[in-house]
């Protein structure tokens, strides 16, 4: 049976203009600290979130958003959460990157590759508790190199837990070029613990879809954990605010705060070498160079655009689903602004301090 792409779609569409209310409301002071939006991978959640069954669980990373709010996790709790409130998800105690909800054996934690144990002690505990019932867990390329993730999976193949370990691979440890940290490939990594390894397009819901279904019936059946290895790409960078995308999206604004230090520091007297300043300078423009090829630019490498082009010939009814989403999302925010100014709650950058 060939994947429900409108179910897939509306989904992903929903994250996507929740995440950017939440990008809005950082924007404007009202969410303190850090911001990890999952804007790039909402074809790799819905292809396996909308796969998985009461009883199965899920380990997050840092953008934890668009699989909770797929799984159907209330999104006004979760906009309490980044708001700070008291009524929010986690008591306003856990922020965007600690998010949690028990009654969907949901978990989520910044630590990095921290998913893999929570993922093993899930399918530990499914494989007595909950026969049938699998884990997943959620994390970047960048953690396959933590030892936990590590141990994790190795404990994993051992004892053939029922879990499934994806890799949201966009080739960046923040501003490192992962294939520089990182020896080997993953593929050969993996299968050296014993684990089934799956490469998977993370920008075509479709073949995510039909990928996780083919390892996650693996592991409810008793066959053992799967590494399902997925390309994306994250379109905001590793986080809101990333300085080399913010300098592409408004250079006159952006560019002075670098362009005058440097032109200062070539200029002035003692210090550095001439040659030695032209080398600092030679790599910040290579630096922006490389950001006006960088991938995250290209609609291409968006999953909603890709997905959208294939059901745009029923313009009415995709105009519908999305009209609909965007009004669910702003009824919610309205809604959770109403009552932080009403509570007098704090919230935002000033109030969490």
């Amino acid at each position: 049976m060939p994947p429900d792409l409108w179910q897939l779609y509306a989904l992903m569409h929903k994250s996507r203009r929740f995440e950017e209310a939440v990008t809005r409301l950082w924007n404007e002071g009202l969410i303190s600290g850090e911001m990890h939006l999952g804007t790039g991978e909402e074809a790799i959640a819905a292809g396996i979130v909308s796969q998985l069954r009461p009883g199965d669980a899920m380990a997050l990373d840092h953008r934890g958003t668009p699989p909770l709010l797929m799984r159907g996790v209330d999104p006004l709790a979760i906009l309490r959460e980044l708001l700070g409130r008291h009524d929010g998800l986690c008591r306003g105690q856990g922020g965007h990157m600690h998010l949690f909800s028990k009654d969907h054996l949901a978990a989520s934690s910044g630590i990095v590759g921290a998913g893999g144990p929570a993922a093993a002690g899930f399918a530990l505990a499914a494989q007595y508790l909950r026969p049938g019932a699998i884990a997943v867990a959620f994390f970047g390329e960048g953690a396959v190199n933590q030892g936990m993730l590590m141990e994790a999976m190795n404990l994993a193949s051992a004892w053939k837990l029922p879990a499934l370990f994806v890799c949201k691979d966009d080739s960046w440890a923040i501003t490192t070029p992962s294939g520089t940290v990182t020896g080997g490939a993953l593929g050969d990594r993996v299968r050296g613990l014993g684990l089934n390894y799956v490469e998977v397009d993370g920008r075509d819901v479709a073949k995510v879809w039909e990928a996780a279904g083919t390892v996650i019936d693996r592991a409810r059946s008793g066959q053992g954990p799967t590494f399902l290895h997925a390309r994306c790409v994250h379109l905001e960078g590793h986080f809101l605010g990333y300085q080399l995308i913010r300098a592409l999206r408004d250079p006159w604004h952006e560019m002075p705060a670098i362009a005058i230090p440097l032109l200062r520091s070539m200029l002035a007297s003692g210090g550095a070498p001439v040659r030695e300043r032209l080398a600092g300078l030679k790599m910040v423009m290579a630096s922006t160079s490389d950001t006006l090829r960088d991938p995250r630019q290209d609609p291409a490498n968006d999953p909603l655009v890709h997905t959208r082009r294939v059901l745009a010939p029923e313009a009415a009814r995709l105009e519908a689903l999305e009209t609909d989403n965007e009004q669910e999302v702003a009824r919610i925010v309205a809604l959770a602004l109403a009552d932080a100014h009403a509570g007098g709650e704090p919230a935002g950058r000033e109030g969490a301090a």
